[in-house]
């Protein structure tokens, strides 16, 4: 009996040792490699080809929108499950547009995630109920509040790498060196960008990654404390 042979690609090593635990006791399938960020998981599906790729979005060096378009730009056959956290309509859209048959979320349960693999294993998508929930709220907001919206400039894939490495705050001898070109090229990109996009500044530049969902940023939790020395007045620690 062949094993169907699954790939993990997320940045958070107990998220990894769950699905690992979760996935790996199913009869008839086997966790072949794990990936620790958008790179390396290009790298091992090209090595590796694996049956499935389980695909988180918030990862680091390259996300997992970007990722799944290299992958299935090399390998249109190649099935990718995305499990995240992150509920946004345009990255949703961009996944699909870029060939991926299924998404659950991290909040879903374990069942789900299970169901999930086995309709891929299949051959079928799959997709959590609050995929098409969000495509729905996207589309009518775009549309019908506000027909008119401008369609902002789409980025190449390379240029969206250039942009999620400067919103890291890699230099461009850091993006040169870790995307194979020269500095110059680097250099390049990165000011094609800044005119593609009408932006002026470096800042500019990251609040664009960060409001298109190329990076996530994560807000620390702010704890509230209650009244001291006597003032009356509560606190709020970052």
């Amino acid at each position: 009996m062949n094993m169907f042979r699954i790939l993990l690609a997320d940045d958070h090593p107990v998220f990894r040792l769950g699905l690992c635990s979760l996935l790996g006791s199913h009869e008839g399938w086997e966790i072949c490699g794990e990936a620790i960020d958008g790179r390396e998981a290009v790298e091992k599906c090209q090595q590796m080809k694996p049956d499935l790729l389980i695909l988180d979005i918030c990862m680091p060096r390259l996300n997992g929108v970007d990722a799944a378009r290299q992958i299935l730009r090399h390998n249109p056959l190649q099935r990718i499950l995305v499990v995240t956290d992150v509920g946004s309509e345009q990255v949703v859209r961009d996944c699909l547009e870029a060939g991926v048959r299924g998404w659950v979320f991290k909040s879903d349960a374990s069942a789900d995630l299970t169901t999930a693999v086995e309709a891929l294993q299949w051959q079928r998508s799959t997709f959590s109920s609050r995929v098409s929930d969000l495509i729905l709220k996207g589309y009518l907001q775009r549309y019908r509040v506000n027909p008119a919206v401008a369609i902002p400039p789409r980025l190449t894939l390379r240029e969206r790498e250039v942009v999620q490495l400067v919103g890291e705050g890699k230099t461009s001898k850091e993006v040169a060196t870790m995307l194979g070109m020269t500095l110059k090229t680097a250099e390049t990109h990165r000011s094609n960008i800044m005119i593609k996009l009408n932006l002026h500044s470096t800042v500019e530049l990251v609040l664009y990654a960060v409001r298109n969902e190329i990076i996530h940023v994560v807000l620390p939790a702010m704890v509230l404390r209650g009244p001291q020395n006597g003032n009356g007045r509560a606190e709020i620690a970052l």
